[in-house]
């Protein structure tokens, strides 16, 4: 057995379905290798996009994402997407070819120090120098991924190495330990306790849920734990859909572009359940506000984010389905909170935005009301994955999660994600309706895809919010530099109409003249790929 055909061997043990990537000489004895195999490979257009589609694939599955690349170029391509996957805790393994060992260091054509490179950016990588390291070095990193504070781990592979035969017989551990790496799953049980009899005393509890809780699979844990107390739950960006939207007891995401009510919720409390969030600057740009005159619990896997941004009363490390279910058993009464889920409803309604769609403009669609009827008309358990920009902003605030997930790239808010995303979540369950909204500046970084949907048949729903301009970027020009506009108009837009007929996708058009629920019936009325354009204002802003 060669060392490729060993990498194969590894990945099926570890029951890999699908592996996104792009080719390249380096690479190449593991692309023949898999030919072999059931394993489905996606050819994508960019070796960014691998990295997305891998990262879409794992946060619907469950499963570690793949993706291969060749060296050099297509590895360092790869940086930004397993930045983006690292930035919220996406389980990823990205293999990489590279030049032949004996030749690493000598600066040979399409030699890239991938390893060092992406150093920031991984749970841990290796650099495979022995082919007989194959297996271990396999189950190590698929382990490392998918366990403790989920991440993208790096495994390169020179050329020489994935020709070499074996001298060994392929085993492929079935248990691992490593002495270095041991991640806490259970709860601290005196910490727990604390924890309940905290909540018993609060006055005015609430839970801010992150993307430790889709990532720990523990949502239907907290939404029991937080009915059975009837404690209010609001969220972080990458925590939209732990509750559904309209769920009685969820008040909304919080942060700089949260709703006013959900910041003045969690600023008000006396007691807060800081879950599986990182307590970034994007949710919480003032630490000692949340911290002031209330209890503060802090439960994480990772017992770095713990006390780094702000220090907790109680911490409170371990896997959140595992601490979840601890409190569902260790708390056998319920408790009533329901003056303080009473007030919150009261500034839920007194300072939730009121403003009526403005179609007095006939060009354009108001997108508020667009994105709340797109999420009406999409099925139950739908899959909404948003790109950046403005329309992350937009989406957050009004698309309405009922029982599906919400997507996008919270930590490092990368421009062109969603389509490549949206690609890997409908490869990961065919069965799920699945949609991408996108700004035309970020599609026009990904558009590419397009010609993967066609060719494997992923019929992803696309909706681009046209505008004309980097949205956001453009927002913060307006306010900053008094509508002084630089670098941020976007001339020389490709015909959509034309671009989804390249690609045999349907195409439907939206402005303000449209008949929008006829439109959005049309669009996603069956399973294959379509793309909308929905034009909107220009100088539309994302706060109103």
């Amino acid at each position: 057995m060669i060392g490729a055909e060993a990498i194969v061997k590894c990945l099926e043990k570890e029951n890999t379905e699908v592996i996104f990537g792009y080719s390249g000489v380096a690479i190449d004895p593991f692309w023949n290798s898999i030919l072999s195999t059931k394993i489905k490979t996606v050819l994508i257009r960019t070796e960014q996009n691998a990295a997305h589609c891998a990262s879409g694939y794992a946060r619907i599955s469950g499963k570690v994402g793949v993706c291969a690349v060749t060296s050099g170029p297509g590895a360092t391509n790869l940086i930004t997407g397993i930045a983006t996957a690292y930035a919220d805790s996406i389980p990823m393994i990205a293999i990489t070819g590279q030049v032949n060992s004996d030749m690493i260091g000598s600066d040979v054509f399409q030699e890239a120090d991938i390893t060092g490179a992406v150093e920031s950016f991984v749970k841990y990588s290796y650099l495979i120098r022995d082919v007989n390291d194959i297996p271990r070095v396999f189950k190590e990193a698929f382990f490392i991924a998918n366990s403790g504070r989920k991440g993208p781990v790096l495994i390169d592979i020179p050329y020489d190495i994935q020709l070499a035969e074996m001298t060994a017989k392929f085993a492929y551990p079935e248990t691992i330990s490593m002495r270095s790496y041991k991640p806490t799953v259970k709860g601290n049980i005196v910490q727990i306790k604390k924890v309940i009899k905290e909540v018993e005393k609060a006055k005015r509890p609430i839970i801010c849920v992150g993307g430790g809780v889709h990532l720990s699979g523990a949502t239907k844990e907290l939404v029991k734990f937080a009915e059975l107390n009837d404690v209010p739950v609001v969220s972080t960006m990458m925590g939209i859909g732990v509750m559904p939207s309209e769920h009685p007891l969820y008040f909304g995401m919080v942060g700089n572009n949260g709703q006013p009510y959900a910041n003045r919720a969690m600023n008000e409390s006396d007691l807060l359940l800081m879950v599986g969030a990182r307590v970034a600057d994007r949710a919480v740009n003032r630490p000692d506000l949340i911290t002031e005159n209330k209890v503060m619990v802090h439960i994480d896997v990772d017992p770095a984010e713990i006390g780094k941004n702000v220090g907790p009363t109680i911490p409170l490390v371990g896997d959140i389905k595992h601490i979840f279910n601890d409190f569902l058993e260790q708390d056998d009464h319920a408790d009533d909170h329901k003056e303080w889920v009473d007030l919150l409803k009261q500034y839920k309604e007194e300072m939730g935005s009121e403003r009526e769609p403005d179609y007095s403009i006939e060009a354009y669609v108001e997108p508020k009301d667009f994105l709340s009827r797109l999420s009406l008309a999409m099925k139950d358990d739908a899959v909404y994955v948003a790109d950046v920009g403005q329309n992350q902003i937009w989406s957050c605030a009004y698309h309405i999660v009922k029982n599906g997930r919400f997507l996008t790239s919270g930590g490092m808010g990368t421009m062109g994600y969603s389509i490549p995303a949206a690609m890997g979540a409908k490869l990961a369950d065919h069965s799920k309706q699945v949609v991408a909204v996108i700004g035309d500046g970020a599609f026009q970084m990904s558009m590419m895809e397009l010609a993967t949907m066609r060719q494997y048949r992923i019929p992803v729903k696309i909706v681009v919010l046209k505008n004309g301009f980097l949205g956001m970027v453009r927002e913060h020009q307006h306010y900053a530099y008094n509508d002084a506009y630089s670098m941020v108009e976007l001339k020389g837009d490709p015909d959509l109409s034309l671009i989804a007929a390249a690609y045999d996708m349907e195409y439907v058009k939206v402005d303000g003249n449209s008949n929008l629920d006829g439109e959005l019936e049309a669009f996603l009325k069956d399973d294959n790929a379509a793309l909308m354009e929905v034009r909107v204002d220009p100088m539309e802003l994302t706060k109103y």
